[in-house]
């Protein structure tokens, strides 16, 4: 994938985040309980554009912030 858009979603996902008010640490903690290995190292790493998100991790990343996937792929507009 290209680095640009990993920066763009990664960021995407950081905003819509901290409008909800959720931590990395949450966040890493539903993913968990959803079936996702993943840490809050690693959320930190996606919202940076430093680490690939698969497909699973972005359906269930758009379930726990109730957002679509427009504004993961584009920005809230």
């Amino acid at each position: 994938m290209n680095s640009e858009i990993e920066l763009k979603i990664g960021q995407n996902i950081r905003s819509i985040r901290e409008k909800q008010n959720m931590t990395q640490e949450t966040l890493a903690a539903k993913l968990q309980l959803g079936g996702c290995d993943i840490t809050r190292s690693a959320i930190a790493k996606i919202e940076v554009g430093q680490r690939h998100l698969y497909p699973d991790e972005i359906i269930l990343i758009k379930e726990i912030l109730n957002t679509s996937f427009e504004s993961i792929f584009y920005g809230e507009k």
